[in-house]
């Protein structure tokens, strides 16, 4: 199983951390050539949340790409509220010509269709998936004084301990959230859950000891990790991560089908012309290779994760599937 999450709105990193994408997107305009067909000008790509985290940095590397290779403008609307819904809704409503493209976290397509039934949106029937941008790995941390060091250690003690070892995240439904119960799904173990409401508020209890466990992003919790103020168990993810090389994944120390990353995507409205779809997806393939945006990328604990559009839909639809098994099989409703 391959579920996604998304980046809790607190857990962003600050705006600055985001400029060196900028400057990324430069030097894809200067190293890539110019597409055979010109493309659609004047393009509008919404990020449905507030400016500095890593939608937002993506939205804008895309962005300037697009306005440097084609010529035209290309503006980001930030367009945050309702969870992502206002943005959302801006791109379901506008006209499939390709100028309008939304900028995206994995939550609000997998996770947020099953936890939230009435949404004013349906991801298949309304928006055609362009390319997959970029993932961020996840990982379970604990405090020092739980004294595990191992993700099979952890098994152990949460086995001797059940319904009482307990795990931060922001919040009921949150990809965070879920990558716990899928811990426990495939472990056989019982953790207690203990929401907040923001990865910020969350962290600084788990930094502090109040409660010993956290699944977080890699990049938020990093320099907790390197400072010794937080244990890193293990990688959600397939590979290890090349911002941080000597942490293994769960899948290494036996703990087979946590694979939990963060991802972002481009998608457009439903009716936008398969032409234009596939040219777009080429284009943004193609800026993000580029190996000074790669280096950008990594900087900020990102890392490419190319696929067409069929193989995006596919991978939406399956991940969907897959978080809705586990909302309903432990009974899990939005607060």
């Amino acid at each position: 199983m391959k579920p996604g999450t998304t980046l809790p709105a607190s857990n962003r990193p600050d705006r600055r951390r985001w400029l060196a994408l900028l400057a990324a997107a430069a030097a894809t305009a200067a190293a890539a050539p110019l597409a055979a067909q010109t493309l659609p000008g004047n393009w509008r790509l919404v990020a449905p949340f507030p400016p500095g985290g890593p939608v937002d940095g993506l939205a804008r590397l895309l962005a300037t790409g697009l306005q440097e290779r084609h010529g035209g403008q290309a503006v980001v609307d930030n367009r945050p509220g309702a969870n992502g819904n206002l943005g959302i809704e801006a791109v379901k409503r506008a006209a499939p010509d390709g100028r309008t493209l939304l900028v995206i976290p994995a939550g609000n397509l997998t996770i947020n269709p099953t936890l939230l039934p009435n949404l004013p949106y349906n991801v298949q029937a309304d928006f055609a998936p362009i390319a997959m941008l970029a993932k961020a790995p996840n990982l379970l941390v604990a405090t020092p004084g739980l004294n595990v060091r191992t993700a099979r250690e952890l098994v152990v003690l949460a086995k001797a301990r059940p319904g009482t070892l307990s795990y931060a995240s922001p919040g009921v439904g949150s990809g965070l959230h879920l990558a716990g119960e899928l811990f426990q799904i495939q472990t056989g173990t019982d953790l207690l859950h203990v929401p907040y409401k923001g990865t910020s508020q969350a962290l600084t209890d788990v930094v502090g000891g109040t409660v010993p466990l956290m699944f977080s992003n890699l990049p938020g919790v990093l320099a907790q990790i390197r400072s010794g103020k937080l244990v890193a168990i293990g990688l959600t993810d397939s590979t290890r991560a090349p911002a941080a090389p000597e942490i293994p994944t769960l899948a290494e120390q036996g703990i087979a089908g946590v694979v939990v990353p963060s991802w972002y995507a481009v998608l457009a409205p439903a009716a936008t012309p398969p032409a234009i779809v596939q040219q777009l997806a080429r284009e943004f393939n193609a800026q993000l290779q580029v190996p000074a945006t790669r280096e950008s990328l990594a900087a900020q604990g990102l890392t490419l994760w190319p696929m067409s559009p069929a193989e995006l839909d596919a991978h939406i639809r399956a991940e969907t599937a897959t978080w809705a098994q586990i909302i309903r099989s432990r009974k899990i409703t939005a607060q």
